[in-house]
């Protein structure tokens, strides 16, 4: 029987050790997708890859899954890290959606002077990138980081870290990434852009690199994948 449902579970997967699964995810394969003992699943931990397992127990009480064959092994993103300034929260939920499809290797919520969002639920937005890691194949969830203040940020910044900063006032510039290797991050601003001494924070820096990202200006969920699209083609695992 093909397995077509993927779940996350934080719990180690190896041949035939039983998998409790959460109550929600008992009821959405017994209530919802009505999956009875013996159906076929996958299930991954952002660890071990991904495996089929068979529901050895399905029913009001919950649901055991029992591994047997593992169907990718883990596959790693690139060392990138996406910072985004948190906005509406419809929009930030596309944000950390779309990091995970493409590819980022950790979120990082960030407070800058013109922020609209001064708190984030981040067990909320974990919840969110493991759905989305869930719907897109990926056998690697990112961490979402709790709100962190840009400057504190930058201060620990790590030197080796290249740092690609989405500045609109470079509106206009082409809008391009040089094939590198090593660490590399991504940072996109608020709605309202950077404070002048954020900006200028950013330009002292060594290893920050000024990013344009084309002719118009973007939506911050916009610019996001964007530039997420620039690094992955020009450096990341797309090539």
């Amino acid at each position: 029987m093909d397995a077509k449902i993927r779940l996350y579970v934080d719990q180690p997967l190896a041949p035939g050790q039983a998998v409790r699964l959460s109550p929600d995810q008992a009821h959405y394969l017994t209530g919802v997708m009505r999956l009875t003992a013996g159906a076929a699943i996958l299930i991954f931990n952002g660890r071990d890859g991904e495996w089929r397992a068979t529901l050895a127990e399905a029913g009001k009480r919950g649901a055991i899954a029992l591994p047997d064959t593992q169907t990718r092994p883990l596959h790693l993103p690139p060392d990138l890290w996406l910072l985004f300034a948190p906005i509406k929260k419809a929009r930030t939920d596309f944000i950390v959606e779309k990091a995970v499809e493409l590819g980022a290797a950790r979120i990082l919520p960030v407070q800058t002077r013109h922020t609209n969002s001064e708190r984030i639920r981040q067990d909320r937005l974990q919840a969110h990138a493991i759905e989305a890691a869930e719907q897109c194949g990926a056998t690697y969830v990112p961490g979402v980081t709790d709100l962190q203040h840009l400057d504190k940020l930058l201060t620990k910044w790590p030197d080796d870290r290249r740092l690609y900063w989405c500045d609109e006032t470079a509106l206009g510039q082409p809008a391009s990434i040089a094939p590198a290797t090593g660490p590399a991050a991504i940072l996109i601003g608020p709605e309202g852009g950077f404070s002048a001494e954020e900006a200028a924070r950013l330009r002292g820096k060594a290893n920050v690199i000024p990013l344009s990202l084309g002719p118009r200006i973007l939506r911050a969920d916009t610019a996001a994948v964007a530039a997420l699209t620039l690094w992955q083609a020009a450096c990341g695992d797309w090539r």
